[in-house]
């Protein structure tokens, strides 16, 4: 591929930053929305009661009121859906749980809606919400998978026995039972995979307005996929034709995940936008999105791995319990499926079976977060290894270098289904061990020892699977001024992809970045999306790009060719014009949309691209860490990564992503958890109580690739937005345990390993007394 200015492998700076640096980025609650009403949501304080609405008359007829929806006022409409199904032990696919827009007469977790209220002013809706008089008849609640699994738990749900939502498995159970009757030895693991907030920095907002001479709503928000949002709505809670529907996201700060799903608040809005013909606008606060948004994570998981005499890998057991919340929440069923195809992680295992149950708490409801599922997955097989090696008496890397599959082995079936197309992963660790020094370890160790710290060193070595799903189309333009309009139906919450789009159309019509224009994020602008979720979309939306780009080239070369009396084989693209090879003849793309042959057919191109199979970014994390037994405080001192991302589009921009999933798996293990109390009371609903890292506690990455190109995908690449989040996590736990079982022994430490916690353990351990 001829390397362009601003084409592909170029590290251009992200072009939308200017605007997002400077506070002219045009975010959901930057939009003035002429005569708009505002609306609060009264939402439970009880983790699961019975409740009557005694009586919104009050609140009703309190000044600037002018609507107050409850569960009676909504109940014609349909129920928010659950997507994500997946086949149980019994053959069967996972069965729905009723989500309601407003619950007619029971809640099931703290912060569950309960009254839609909408007024000329936030203060008037807040003070409507007091005046409603509920009579709430608390029940038992539970909350933990521990607790929830116990004989005489309440349920979640009466119709759901042992609060258990479904029970399915992956791989051969009699396979991998005839493994280990052949064992040597196994070791197991039990780890928890603590629950998460996503955290974004723009929390969910809506505007929805309704034309009453149309009969269309148009609904603004913060989505990863505006036409996904608008058939839900359509076509499950309202019921209506989804043309009759505009669903428009500006610019998003940031999703994680957590903003592909259809909440509550987006049809309410719509419902009373439409009853009181002018726009409504709803803004969450952020105890709000801690309450009401849904997590991520919430895993117990036990490990089994048996291995022959020389130490091989020969078979895996896992049984998985992962929390489902309330309710099974739009992918809620499918994200710990997909997560356990992936526990084979970069090992050659023969033989695996995996049981996952998904569990009801009367908490928030689960799903996908940066990663959905693959975190867990690469957090117990990358943990377990390294008690393998530590009940071994191995070396983590010699464990894992004798189990890794081989590059001769590609593509690698796994006994749960993917197919992993290319890879080195030793080549990868290698690599990372050396930036890191690993063999000059125990130097710093004793420097660290003569301080009073404790240090320790780990790795985690990961595979995802990314970039696959459905298709995606894209739309490329050439405007008769010579400039680009990209037409696709893919999200950014912050990745960048009008850079990045913008440089796959500048790697075939070489012009400017500010030559091109990406339009994204409007279903009345662009037919088809499938939106932003797992790092798709480069791999697919860009691969459909960067097809069509390269149609609407030869296009123009064809209509080039007759006014420069030459051959297309005689023709190039150089500066944003057609030329000669080797002259200085040319006409530039606004001279050749001029021309009488150039037409709407020629200088418009549709192209879709469904991925074949899953893209499988790879890498290794290597994180070095000082404890301080005073305060059980820890500090990362050095952390190296090198991964594997096949063909690299924007150098500088997959750094940025790189860094930032980084960061949010060193959160998870350091400090970030979801808690609540015994009667399911939100514990860490506010920035007071639940921590997230800051500049301080992140270390400075070395980050460099070790690419090998993918071979099932168009362009090559492999996906990275989710990768940092899941080296992360076993990095730095292994590194912690490592510290710990070298100073007191301590084999066992679960996310995050807080400063008390640590300092517990090592009291407990007996250190230093």
């Amino acid at each position: 591929m001829r390397p362009m200015k601003f084409g592909f492998g170029q590290p251009v700076r992200r072009v939308e930053d200017q605007r997002l640096t400077t506070g002219t980025g045009r975010y959901t609650d930057d939009i003035a929305t002429e005569s708009a009403l505002h609306a609060f949501v009264l939402r439970s304080p009880h983790a699961h009661a019975r409740f009557t609405v005694a009586d919104t008359d009050v609140a009703r007829g309190m000044k600037g009121v002018k609507m107050v929806l409850t569960g009676k006022d909504v109940a014609h409409y349909g129920d928010l859906p659950c997507k994500g199904h997946i086949k149980t032990v019994s053959g069967d696919m996972s069965k729905s749980l009723p989500v309601p827009v407003l619950p007619p007469d029971t809640v099931r977790h703290v912060g569950e809606a309960v009254a839609f209220i909408v007024a000329e002013t936030l203060a008037q809706a807040r003070d409507a919400a007091e005046a409603i008089a509920i009579d709430w008849d608390p029940l038992p609640a539970v909350n933990g998978i521990e607790d929830a699994l116990e004989k005489d738990a309440p349920l979640v749900w009466p119709d759901r026995a042992g609060n258990v939502a479904f029970e399915a498995e992956q791989g051969n159970r009699e396979k991998t039972e005839k493994a280990f009757a052949k064992a040597a030895r196994t070791v197991s693991l039990t780890i928890v995979n603590n629950r998460l907030a996503s955290n974004y920095m723009e929390t969910r907002a809506c505007i929805a307005e309704y034309d009453k001479a149309d009969k269309r709503w148009t609904l603004t928000l913060g989505s990863q996929g505006s036409h996904g949002m608008r058939d839900l709505i359509a076509n499950y809670v309202l019921k209506v034709d989804p043309k009759r529907i505009r669903v428009v996201t500006p610019d998003v700060g940031g999703g994680f995940g957590t903003k592909i799903f259809l909440y509550r608040e987006y049809p309410l809005a719509m419902i009373a936008a439409e009853k009181l013909k002018r726009p409504v606008r709803w803004v969450a606060d952020r105890t709000e999105h801690f309450l009401a948004d849904t997590h991520g994570r919430a895993n117990l998981a036990t490990a089994t791995m048996a291995l022959d005499a020389k130490g091989k890998f020969i078979g895996l057991k896992v049984d998985l319990a992962a929390e489902m919340g309330a309710y099974l929440s739009q992918y809620g069923p499918f994200i710990p499926w997909v997560g356990t195809t992936m526990t084979p992680g970069c090992y050659n295992i023969p033989a695996v079976h995996v049981r996952f149950r998904g569990i009801l708490t009367n908490t928030t409801p689960v799903d996908a977060y940066r990663g959905a599922g693959r975190p867990e997955a690469a957090y117990l097989i990358e943990r377990l290894v390294d008690a393998i090696a530590r009940e071994t008496g191995k070396s983590p890397d010699a464990v894992r270098a004798l189990n890794f599959v081989k590059p001769t082995e590609m593509p690698h079936k796994t006994q749960t289904g993917p197919v992993y197309d290319s890879g080195e992963f030793e080549g990868h660790m290698r690599r990372a061990m050396d930036v890191a020094d690993w063999k000059g370890f125990k130097t710093r160790q004793k420097a660290s020892t003569k301080a009073g710290k404790i240090r320790g060193i780990g790795m985690a070595s990961y595979i995802e699977a990314c970039g696959g799903g459905g298709p995606e189309s894209s739309t490329v333009i050439l405007e008769k001024d010579g400039t680009v309009t990209v037409l696709i139906g893919t999200q950014s919450n912050g990745q960048g992809h009008e850079t990045a789009y913008s440089q796959l159309v500048s790697q075939h019509l070489d012009i400017s970045m500010d030559r091109i224009r990406v339009v994204q994020g409007d279903t009345d602008l662009v037919e088809t999306g499938s939106g932003t979720g797992g790092s798709r979309s480069i791999p697919v939306g860009g691969a459909a790009l960067n097809k069509a780009t390269e149609i609407l080239s030869d296009n123009l070369k064809q209509l080039a060719s007759e006014k420069l009396e030459a051959g297309v084989g005689d023709l190039e693209i150089v500066g944003g014009a057609v030329r000669i090879v080797g002259t200085d003849k040319a006409l530039d793309l606004a001279a050749i949309a001029a021309l009488p042959g150039a037409t709407p057919t020629l200088l418009k191109v549709h192209q879709s691209w469904t991925p074949p199979e899953a893209t499988y970014p790879n890498g290794t994390h290597v994180c070095e860490l000082e404890i301080d037994p005073g305060t059980g405080g820890t500090e990362i001192l050095n952390y190296v990564v090198v991964d594997d991302f096949g063909v690299t589009l924007n150098p500088l921009m997959l750094q940025g992503q790189v860094h930032g999933g980084s960061a949010q798996g060193i959160g998870q293990a350091l400090m970030e958890e979801i808690r609540f109390d015994p009667d399911g009371q939100m514990l860490t609903a506010t920035f007071m109580d639940y921590a997230l890292p800051r500049a301080i506690d992140i270390p400075n990455f070395h980050f460099e690739t070790r690419n090998v190109r993918c071979v099932t995908n168009a362009i090559g690449v492999k996906g990275a937005g989710e990768a940092g989040a899941i080296g992360a996590c076993p990095a730095v736990m292994n590194a912690m345990i490592d510290a710990l079982d070298r100073a007191a022994g301590i084999k066992k430490i679960d996310m995050p390993a807080t400063p008390v916690k640590v300092f517990n353990a090592l009291k407990e351990a007996g250190y230093g007394l």
